[in-house]
């Protein structure tokens, strides 16, 4: 547990020393979701760094709310998709790292274009199905942000995950309570989101994001229930800017870089692990 909080610090730094590099970027939802990216490529899923498009007897992973791709890119280069001094171009022209992430850019581990929130639900149904027609019983993971949830197609797509039995999807909220323009509560109310998905029909799992065993005791519990017939969603309580003082719970730090001096104190409290690229 103490290499994946290690590794979780290091991603991190990455976040920031990238968002910093361009003076573009969503450092907020990326720090948040450190623990989770880590545990997943480091510990949960089944996954090859030799990366092949169609993910055939590998366990898939479709990032929904795309703007938060430095803690994807992070994540990958980590876990030897490809070299971390290309974190290096984050946002800078003729990149493979775009904002958001893309396709046609070849980078390996990234299998769909995200950013047009609303989207990666029903992307990663498709996958999830196309692995049932294939016999193949590996799982397909997503992951969603709160404020995403104000798209209706979510819905939709939870709607036709209940009712075909898309039992080898897992699904995770990021449930941090931010959006770019406030709070959800003052945005869009969202209510209770885990009473929301299983009145939809699915298995739900509450928990938080930011504690590394209780994260893993939940994915392991999600994949429990998988196989069983409903589709799975994990509510995943975080803090946006987790790890950053200045930044954590504060929504204007959904799309903001740091400056100079804010980058300095945020590296301060973020413990070098792996070595900088």
């Amino acid at each position: 547990m103490a290499e994946l909080t290690e590794i979780a610090s290091q991603i991190r730094r990455d976040i920031v020393r990238m968002v910093h590099g361009c003076q573009s970027g969503h450092p907020g939802g990326s720090l948040g979701c450190a623990d989770f990216f880590t545990a997943l490529y480091f510990k949960v899923m089944k996954h090859n760094p030799e990366f092949q498009m169609d993910g055939a007897g590998e366990d898939l992973f479709f990032l929904s709310n795309g703007h938060i791709s430095p803690v994807f890119y992070s994540a990958l280069a980590r876990a030897g998709y490809f070299n971390i001094s290309e974190l290096a171009t984050f946002r800078k022209i003729n990149s493979r790292l775009q904002g958001h992430p893309t396709t046609h850019e070849h980078l390996p581990g990234i299998r769909v274009a995200s950013g047009s929130l609303g989207q990666g639900m029903s992307v990663a149904i498709g996958a999830a199905l196309a692995k049932k027609l294939n016999n193949d019983d590996r799982l397909v993971y997503s992951l969603h942000g709160d404020g995403e949830l104000d798209e209706g197609q979510n819905w939709e797509a939870a709607m036709f995950a209940a009712h075909h039995k898309v039992d080898n999807l897992i699904s995770t909220v990021d449930w941090n309570g931010q959006q770019i323009d406030g709070t959800t509560k003052e945005v869009m109310s969202l209510g209770n989101i885990r009473a929301k998905f299983e009145a939809f029909g699915w298995k739900t799992i509450e928990t938080d994001g930011n504690d590394m065993d209780k994260l893993l005791a939940s994915l392991d519990e999600a994949k429990s229930l998988s196989g069983k017939g409903k589709p799975v969603g994990i509510m995943m309580h975080t803090v946006m800017g987790k790890g950053v003082d200045f930044m954590e719970n504060n929504h204007n730090w959904h799309g903001v870089a740091p400056n100079d001096e804010q980058l300095k104190s945020a590296l301060s409290q973020l413990k070098e692990t792996l070595g900088d690229y």
